[in-house]
């Protein structure tokens, strides 16, 4: 019998868009084919982009979602990227957050474990895969770093249906190892010094310098939920992600007229950016593990 009925919701999920053909849809239980289409079109790609050659196996990640459906593996997180061209936008590289029936709530602040796809039919993306996190109290996701668990990559020629699977399975089987890793980082307490040290490091991460950067790191550190309060290195992590990720910190600027304007930090959707700082971020937490581990 599924277990997915403990995380069941009652309200319809809403396609977030953005850009030129970008959307986001998030779930509370697994979704559907039509739902995923009206989100992500690209995943339903009907043939390879013209750019392809003839090595190039082309299987449409609906494909290979219906044989990790068979396996247990389900869909509750889509995202396709946007694009200039509007020849590839049928093509684009798309992500989807899968979880396994096995491994459900993490029993860490309603946090569960997931796989995270993805893969394009237009040669910019081949199939990677790496375990995720998914805070159901946020409604955010984050990659564990390549630190932990090195991701698994399946190149488009030969079974890459069943290679995909393989590559699903054996993530799954290392999900514990990232479970024990949230574990010990909810048993760790940080300095205000080493709360801001993590986040003056996820400024960089996002923005490359610093200087760039619109806020200082201690604006990273903003509560966004009382049970985040405890300063632990698990619940450090997640405030700086969540703001990080979702974007909407105020702060003020001033435009080239020198009029203070208000303004706030955007939300990061490209999908490549996504996954880059999660797992930046993840690292950064392992880091700062291992050094609190040594005294």
């Amino acid at each position: 019998m599924s277990n997915y009925n403990i995380i069941t919701t009652t309200s319809t999920p809403r396609i977030q868009r953005f850009g030129k053909g970008g959307a986001i849809l998030r779930s509370n239980s697994p979704l559907s084919d039509d739902a995923i289409r009206q989100a992500a079109p690209s995943i339903f790609a009907d043939g390879k982009h013209d750019s392809r050659s003839i090595r190039y196996t082309y299987i449409p990640t609906s494909e290979v979602l219906g044989m990790l459906r068979k396996e247990g593996f389900q869909p509750f997180s889509v995202q396709q990227g946007g694009s200039g061209d509007e020849e590839k936008r049928a093509f684009t590289k798309h992500m989807i957050r899968l979880r396994h029936e096995s491994a459900l709530d993490l029993g860490v602040g309603s946090t569960f474990r997931e796989i995270v796809l993805v893969n394009s039919h237009d040669g910019t993306s081949t199939y990677q895969l790496t375990a995720g996190l998914f805070r159901l109290v946020c409604l955010n996701g984050m990659v564990v770093g390549e630190g932990l668990m090195e991701s698994v990559r399946v190149k488009h020629v030969g079974d890459v249906g069943q290679m995909v699977i393989e590559g699903c399975y054996d993530i799954l089987q290392r999900l514990p190892e990232v479970s024990e890793s949230v574990r010990e980082m909810n048993d760790l307490t940080l300095s205000q010094p080493e709360r801001e040290a993590l986040a003056r490091a996820a400024l960089i991460a996002r923005y490359d310098d610093p200087a760039d950067a619109p806020i200082e790191a201690p604006k990273l550190l903003a509560l966004n939920r009382r049970d985040d309060a405890a300063p632990t290195l698990w619940n450090t992590l997640n405030t700086v992600q969540e703001n990080i990720i979702k974007g909407g910190t105020r702060y003020v600027a001033e435009n080239k007229n020198g009029k203070r304007i208000r303004r706030q930090t955007r939300e990061i959707r490209g999908i490549d950016q996504n996954v880059g700082v999660n797992r930046a971020l993840w690292t950064l937490a392992e880091e700062m593990k291992k050094i609190k581990a040594q005294g």
